[in-house]
């Protein structure tokens, strides 16, 4: 007991402090260990974190990072932008619109709320200012439409899920999270173009006079990568693993002949900045695999678990508790340490109330969507505040409209589960 309470308090402890999140997790996992069985086994801490990482699927994860900042400085999400708003056409909240449907495709690229964030503000706050959208109110539409590109394969959230609750098929849930994502996106238009409209926002709004045809010529290599990525997948023609290097190949193949815009030096920046990401990603998986094993052998995430099943023998009950849990993770965490912290605790509970996994995966990872637009933390609303150059503060009113619908969203996933499991099972994938 003393060391289950070592386990949690250090990690509560330094989290509160300012402490990475990585650090927060091998400090506790270490504490724990030692107090609670002996200094010998503090032997197991290089051994259980060479084991987090060592695992094949993860070599999407970096390989997903890299596409997406590929696409990202190839000019594709331009060519989307150009394409989506010919198709949509100067109207009020036209741009708000055309600035979804784009983290939507973005997302299908890089599997990152923030990354997705990046590339689409990069692109759409200019054109949005010059519309006459305020700021504040352009860089909460762009986080909030960003944030579902952890549900919009490939996700880089559902792979780690995937890998940490066995019985769950990373290709279900890809799948599983087309029509939530697709949901969520809806969610974010619906009240931007009514607040749009309401306020007068986008009454100067343009369209580039070149032809349709055209822009959808140079949008084209843009859209067929996430038809590449889920075609081959549906198939069987390669792994996630394999569709993530598959995806890396296209994107560098389209930045070097298509559009011309990588050059050697720009490819070398892309790998190291990639590089970089992806060492913070695994830096997490890794020590937070010294937290789980300290966590499963003290029996701390058992006790948790049978703490929570101990509130209520009620599905519902209970559900709304662990949704509530989570959106709060949300609010100051990030996705991938949400799933590594909270799995090993959930599952339990999972398993009591034979969930279903895919389901249940899919609602995290709408959870974790919300958090990442949501204060005091919301990782993709700094990035967007960042690019608009305005105080997060200040987008908070109009963020507040976004989370509110897009609680309403998880709220008929969870009401109706089919929204997740139709599509798998009408592909043929295992959806347990």
């Amino acid at each position: 007991m003393t060391a289950s309470f070592a386990l949690m308090s250090v990690f509560a402890a330094l989290l509160l402090i300012g402490a990475p999140v990585a650090v927060a997790l091998g400090f506790a996992g270490v504490a724990g260990i030692y107090l609670g069985l002996d200094i010998y086994a503090l032997a197991t801490v290089g051994t259980n974190t060479y084991s987090s990482i060592a695992k094949y699927p993860l070599i999407a994860i970096p390989l997903f990072i890299l596409t997406g900042m590929v696409f990202e400085r190839s000019g594709v999400a331009k060519s989307l932008v150009d394409f989506a708003s010919a198709l949509i056409g100067p109207r009020h909240g036209g741009l708000v619109v055309v600035a979804v449907i784009v983290s939507l495709i973005m997302g299908g690229m890089s599997g990152s709320g923030p990354a997705d964030a990046a590339a689409v503000a990069m692109v759409m706050v200019p054109s949005m200012m010059k519309a006459g959208y305020p700021k504040p109110f352009s860089a909460s539409v762009i986080a909030a439409g960003a944030s579902t590109a952890i549900l919009i394969s490939p996700s880089i959230a559902l792979i780690i899920y995937s890998i940490m609750v066995p019985g769950a098929d990373i290709r279900a849930l890809f799948a599983g999270g087309m029509l939530p994502g697709l949901l969520a996106g809806l969610a974010v238009i619906l009240p931007a173009v009514w607040l749009s409209r309401r306020h007068g926002f986008g009454a100067e709004e343009t369209v580039d006079p070149t032809p349709l045809g055209a822009k959808f010529v140079r949008a084209l290599p843009g859209l067929m990568a996430p038809v590449i990525i889920l075609g081959g997948l549906r198939s069987g023609l390669f792994t996630p693993t394999e569709a993530a290097v598959v995806a890396v190949t296209y994107g560098v193949l389209i930045g070097v002949l298509v559009t011309r815009k990588l050059t050697l030096a720009n490819i070398y920046q892309v790998l190291v900045d990639s590089a970089v990401t992806s060492g913070i990603v695994m830096l997490i998986i890794a020590l937070a695999g010294i937290f789980a094993w300290a966590g499963s052998t003290l029996g701390s995430f058992d006790m948790a678990a049978n703490w929570l099943l101990s509130l209520s023998d009620n599905n519902t009950v209970i559900l709304t508790i662990v949704m509530v849990f989570l959106l709060l993770a949300g609010m100051v965490l990030d996705g991938i340490s949400i799933y590594l912290i909270t799995l090993p605790l959930l599952m339990p509970v999972v398993k009591a109330f034979e969930w279903n996994i895919t389901w249940f995966g899919v609602l995290m990872a709408m959870n974790i969507a919300i958090g990442q637009f949501t204060p005091p933390v919301a990782v993709n609303l700094m990035v967007t505040s960042a690019v608009a150059k305005v105080p997060l503060e200040s987008t908070i009113p109009w963020t507040l409209w976004f989370v509110a619908s897009m609680i309403l969203a998880l709220m008929l996933v969870v009401a109706f589960p089919g929204l997740v499991t139709w599509l798998p099972e009408a592909l043929g994938f295992q959806v347990s």
